[in-house]
């Protein structure tokens, strides 16, 4: 692997974290990320929650035991401590960004995101049809051109593309696609956004 390409993608993991980071004092003031006026926001963290808050607290476990496991070695205690502390907001941002930076659907199209990993812009041009569709994908079987930005191991609504557009990961590798599943916490309403959106456009 090239230099160029490990810098690039320590440099996009920096980001991812700072995103996360930021997505924890977004949450404590009850903000959102990306959604303007006109715009719905879709949410779509309610299904992740529960293993969400379980990572933390197995997180905030582990932090305890080892500070007291460390307890007799006051120099490796306080080289811990703030990495377990680090690992503990970090598994906290994760969910903290699902929660603030919700799907939206907007006059520039159907921008879908999983967290601070994915923010992908449909332009409403490029959809043929939404349309609600509980899917449960295997994550071992990915399919060409298809995205599947499952929550809980699930998707609810599926995206056809009239126009193949380009998916970039959290590591950078680029992938064309024509569908997109994903998923939210009440997809009939967003099917109904996107198809009304959709209609007014023509």
């Amino acid at each position: 692997m090239k230099i160029r390409t490990l810098v690039d993608q320590a440099r996009r993991l920096l980001t991812h974290e700072r995103r996360q980071l930021a997505g924890l004092a977004l949450w404590m003031t009850r903000r959102t990320h990306g959604v303007g006026g006109p715009d719905l926001a879709v949410p779509y963290a309610r299904a992740q929650a529960p293993t969400a808050y379980a990572l933390v607290f197995l997180c905030a476990l582990d932090t305890v035991g080892v500070s007291i496991l460390l307890a007799p070695y006051p120099v490796a205690h306080w080289i811990m401590l703030p990495l377990d502390l680090y690992t503990v907001l970090l598994s906290l941002g994760l969910h903290a960004t699902a929660v603030t930076r919700p799907h939206v659907v907007g006059p520039d199209g159907v921008r879908i995101r999983r967290g601070a990993r994915l923010d992908l812009l449909i332009p409403l041009d490029h959809i043929a049809s939404a349309r609600y569709d509980l899917r449960f994908p295997n994550a071992n079987r990915p399919e060409d051109g298809v995205l599947d930005v499952a929550i809980a191991a699930q998707t609810s609504i599926t995206i056809e593309l009239t126009h193949q557009i380009t998916h970039v990961s959290l590591l950078g590798r680029s992938k064309k696609v024509h569908t997109v599943h994903f998923h939210a916490d009440d997809p009939r309403t967003v099917v109904s956004a996107v198809t009304n959106a959709l209609q007014a456009g023509r």
